[in-house]
């Protein structure tokens, strides 16, 4: 959600018409009434996939931040956009589990290995990461204006912005 909020604010300084979806205004209010279990979680994708796509067909650039653990559900949201001659760019934000764990403001990692929190991506649910991801972010790596200028390049070579 960091990056996410960032390229938003960037693209917005630069007119942009541009929205960011993410588990804030969604699961709070669209998806109150679904939990973690892997069906819940595709359906939260599949919801947002459809969300997204009314955003992009109102020509606004639509950022999501969200885990989407499946394969499976990636691919449904990719088609769904290209089925609408939408295009979608994958952003795959990556660091090792350590490394997410550290920066865990809520503390959720500890409660998931505690057992409190059940179906945890990565914990006790699984991820399966992307193949082919248009970007690939290695938050362990890159900071975050690092990260943000190599989505706005990708999208700015791609004629997107």
């Amino acid at each position: 959600s960091t990056i996410a909020c960032a390229l938003e604010q960037h693209l917005l300084h630069l007119k942009k018409f541009t929205y960011r979806l993410d588990g804030d205004n969604i699961r709070f209010g669209l998806n109150k009434d679904l939990g973690f279990s892997e069906k819940d979680r595709n359906e939260n994708i599949r919801r947002i996939g459809e969300v997204a796509k009314l955003f992009s067909d109102a020509a606004a650039i639509t950022i999501t931040a969200f885990i989407s653990p499946y394969k499976a559900d990636r691919s449904i949201a990719r088609e769904l956009h290209i089925g609408g001659n939408i295009p979608f760019v994958e952003v795959f934000v990556d660091a090792p589990l350590e490394v997410v764990e550290a920066r865990d403001p809520k503390g959720l990692y500890k409660k998931a290995r505690a057992g409190e929190i059940k179906e945890f991506t990565g914990i006790s649910a699984p991820y399966e990461a992307p193949d082919a991801p248009e970007i690939h972010i290695r938050t362990d790596t890159q900071d975050l204006t690092e990260s943000v200028r190599t989505i706005v390049q990708y999208l700015t070579e791609n004629n997107y912005i």
